[in-house]
């Protein structure tokens, strides 16, 4: 039997996806972020479409981000590059 050895380079970032395309990070996210509009949607409206067409305004966007990303970050990182960028822009300019 041929055994195969797989040689992975020293700065190879491994991650662990959910079914290859979300990582759990931005799953468990995604979970609170759902959980928290569909408690706040069940308070304030009484008619089913309503809330259906909300949860999918505001939940689709943020789980489209998760899975497609943007340049292969996860949308964790990415909240924080921004929060970061908000708060000192000229610091992450100007920097080399």
């Amino acid at each position: 039997m041929i055994k195969v050895k797989f040689i992975f380079p020293q700065n190879y970032k491994f991650n662990t996806k959910i079914l290859g395309l979300i990582d759990y990070q931005s799953a468990i996210l995604n979970l609170i972020w759902s959980g928290i509009i569909f408690l706040i949607l069940n308070v304030i409206f009484n008619s089913l479409n309503i809330k259906i067409f909300l949860f999918i305004v505001l939940v689709f966007p943020i789980l489209i981000f998760s899975v497609v990303g943007i340049n292969g970050e996860n949308i964790i990182n990415v909240i924080i590059y921004m929060s970061k960028f908000i708060i000192r822009p000229k610091l992450l300019i100007y920097t080399k």
